[in-house]
């Protein structure tokens, strides 16, 4: 068993699918038409990490409650971790993208780690490996 899918509510699909596969890095897996539960169009839209792993369904806003929840999913705290190999080049080539960072880096027993805010405004921690021993 293993979670397949998390929503993260967008503004619009296209700008969200770049930020994530052309800043984060991940892979667009879908990008399908698709209807609300009452028939208007609306797309069915996947990224992931490379190689796999639990995808992210990117869906657009629909209706005033759901446009007040872009950007604050999780109520301000962090609410997504991004581990990958290499920390500091992550992070500059994020940095060099205009990612946003609500704190800087710093090291923790878990690892490098550092919170960014994704094209929503939601917090991320981006994480590297633990200080050798």
């Amino acid at each position: 068993m293993h979670i397949d899918l998390v929503t993260v509510i967008v503004e619009e699909y296209d700008p969200a699918i770049a930020f994530f596969t052309e800043v984060l890095g991940f892979e667009l897996t879908e990008d399908s038409p698709s209807l609300t539960n009452d028939g208007r169009p609306k797309r069915w839209v996947v990224v992931r990490p490379p190689g796999g792993g639990t995808g992210l369904l990117l869906a657009r806003a629909d209706g005033e409650r759901q446009a007040a929840a872009v950007g604050d999913q999780m109520a301000g705290r962090v609410g997504f971790f991004l581990r990958v190999s290499d920390f500091d080049a992550t992070h500059r080539r994020m940095i060099a993208h205009g990612v946003h960072f609500v704190r800087e880096p710093r090291t923790e027993p878990y690892g490098q780690v550092a919170v960014f805010a994704d094209i929503a405004g939601n917090k991320w921690d981006l994480l590297g490996p633990p200080p050798e021993s």
